[in-house]
């Protein structure tokens, strides 16, 4: 389970993979919301803290790589089950 606390505004999410996936700019709730500047619409992105491994020196690396990633980011923060309400990654 990962510790919400240790997730800071500003911090890189990359991927397993190590690639970027995006910046933290808040938390909110059980969601990690991301910066609009890394988001293709230009509009706030909620990736579920679930999909959260690991966060080490500033930086939140994920469960899946880079594209696994991207299709699990929601448009507003609901919890459910991963699949609905997600944003394409293309």
């Amino acid at each position: 389970m990962t510790d919400k606390s240790m997730i800071k505004e500003h911090a890189e999410i990359v991927g397993s993979c190590g690639t970027h996936v995006g910046t933290v700019d808040g938390l909110e709730g059980d969601f990690i919301k991301l910066t609009r500047g890394d988001s293709q619409d230009g509009k706030h992105h909620y990736l579920p803290v679930a999909a959260v491994a690991d966060i080490q020196d500033g930086k939140i690396t994920t469960l899946v790589n880079r594209e696994a990633t991207l299709s699990m980011l929601q448009e507003t923060p609901e919890p459910g089950e991963l699949g609905g309400n997600f944003v394409s990654s293309s």
